[in-house]
C-alpha cells in the first residue's frame, strides 16, 4: 500500500515520470540501430525498490519483432545512459513489453464506426 504523501505525489511516481522522459529521449536520439523503427514509450512501471522497470512501448513505423530485438540488444546501453541522467540509489533493470492498448483502441473505434454506419433494423 502506498504511503500517503503530503503533496499528493509519491516519489516513485516522480521517478517513474523521469525514467519515462529520459528513455523516450534516449530511444529517439541515442538509439542508432536501424531495426528499431519509430518507437514511442507509453508508460513505465517501476518497482518500489527501483530495481526493475517495465517499459511499455509501441512501434509506429517498422516491424514489431525487429524493434523488440533492437530494444533487447540496446538494453545495456539504455540502462547505462539512464544511470548518467537520473539520480537514484539503484538504476532499474529494464524490461520491455509491447503495449497493445493503442491497437485495441483503434480496432474498437473501427467496430463502433462500423456499427454506427449500419442501418437500424426495423421491427
Amino acid at each position: 500500500m502506498k504511503k500517503p504523501q503530503r503533496n499528493g505525489y509519491a516519489r516513485i511516481d516522480r521517478v517513474k515520470e523521469q525514467v519515462m522522459r529520459e528513455l523516450a529521449d534516449l530511444v529517439r536520439t541515442g538509439l542508432k540501430d536501424p531495426r528499431a523503427g519509430f518507437i514511442t514509450i507509453n508508460d513505465v512501471e517501476v518497482t518500489r525498490d527501483y530495481s526493475h522497470a517495465t517499459v511499455y512501448y509501441t512501434v509506429l513505423s517498422g516491424d514489431r519483432e525487429t524493434s523488440a530485438e533492437a530494444l533487447e540488444n540496446a538494453k545495456g546501453f539504455l540502462r547505462s545512459e539512464l544511470s548518467r541522467r537520473i539520480t537514484v540509489f539503484r538504476t532499474p533493470e529494464l524490461h520491455f513489453e509491447y503495449d497493445e492498448s493503442l491497437e485495441r483502441g483503434v480496432n474498437l473505434s473501427h467496430l463502433i464506426d462500423q456499427v454506427a454506419s449500419e442501418k437500424p433494423i426495423e421491427d
